[in-house]
């Protein structure tokens, strides 16, 4: 009993407190960079793909199956590390600390990329396995993965950038922080889907030519 006492009065000094808050910031924040690089440099090499007119290879299905697991793994670390901010923070702040609007975006955010990241896991991941590309879906399949990467691609960024706004603190309503979040899916999504109808466009006008080496000359 005396035990537990002590270990409970270490933890509620205020250094025993602010030490481990740094400690699950510091994980929090690694699970955020984790995630946000992998996301960026799957999304360049797509873009990439899509300029070249390449098509899917057998190792860039094996990424994309080692890039799920590594983001979900990243997701399910930026829950834990985030409850655990949440929980440190009440227990100094009480239940105010709840009202402040950055704090209230910062999780809408995340759980909206949560449930986006279900549809890209359990719906757009398995179509692409079976197509075997992007272009290759058909014109509603297609849709819902852009759609679906882009507010992947924007939700990380846009809480990340959240996570280290202490200025919006307590400054803007909920509505005036996420103002730009819809805009810059609509906008993202606008640029894939013409940078990819414009890759499906130049694709079938490859396809008489591979079909019949004849054409070529002409």
């Amino acid at each position: 009993m005396e035990l537990f006492h002590l270990i409970a009065s270490v933890l509620q000094q205020p250094v025993t407190m602010e030490l481990t808050r740094m400690g699950v910031v510091y994980a929090h924040l690694i699970a955020c960079c984790v995630a946000i690089g992998l996301v960026l440099t799957s999304d360049i090499a797509m873009i990439k793909q899509l300029f070249q007119g390449t098509d899917s290879t057998a190792a860039d299905k094996e990424h994309l199956h080692m890039l799920k697991k590594t983001v979900l793994l990243a997701l399910a670390a930026l829950w834990v590390t985030g409850i655990g901010i949440l929980a440190l923070d009440y227990s100094q702040k009480g239940a105010m600390y709840f009202l402040n609007p950055k704090l209230q975006s910062k999780i809408l955010v995340v759980v909206l990329l949560t449930i986006n990241g279900w549809v890209l896991h359990s719906v757009v991941m398995p179509a692409m396995d079976k197509a075997g590309s992007l272009l290759k879906l058909d014109i509603n399949a297609r849709t819902i993965a852009l759609f679906s990467g882009v507010v992947s691609g924007v939700s990380w960024f846009y809480g990340a950038m959240l996570g280290i706004a202490r200025p919006l603190s307590w400054k803007y309503s909920l509505g005036e922080i996420m103002v730009a979040y819809p805009v810059l899916i609509c906008l993202g999504f606008a640029a894939m889907t013409l940078l990819v109808k414009w890759a499906a466009n130049r694709a079938e006008a490859k396809a008489p030519a591979r079909l019949n080496p004849a054409l070529a000359s002409w």
